[in-house]
């Protein structure tokens, strides 16, 4: 299985909505992490929305990153809205 991340949207809530190589859509909550070194120095919406997708992870300035396999572990699938409206 394929943990590559193609593409990341931040959020103003501090989340992170991940696209995977293998077509998994995922959300990540970053907050849990603003209180440790080193991503404490992401914790400004002006660097979070900085994030980008580099050799398959997401990366700050400064080169903070975190490792593809805690992205996919610990984030959640994203619902598509289709999948949404046959629940209600």
């Amino acid at each position: 299985m394929s943990l590559d991340v193609i593409s990341v949207t931040p959020h103003a809530d501090f989340t992170l909505d991940l696209e995977y190589a293998n077509g998994e859509r995922r959300r990540f909550d970053v907050k849990p992490l603003l209180t440790i070194k080193p991503w404490n120095r992401i914790a400004s919406p002006a660097i979070f929305n900085r994030v980008r997708v580099d050799y398959g992870t997401v990366v700050w300035p400064g080169e903070i990153d975190i490792s593809p396999e805690t992205l996919y572990i610990d984030s959640v699938p994203i619902k598509e809205a289709s999948e949404l409206a046959a629940a209600c």
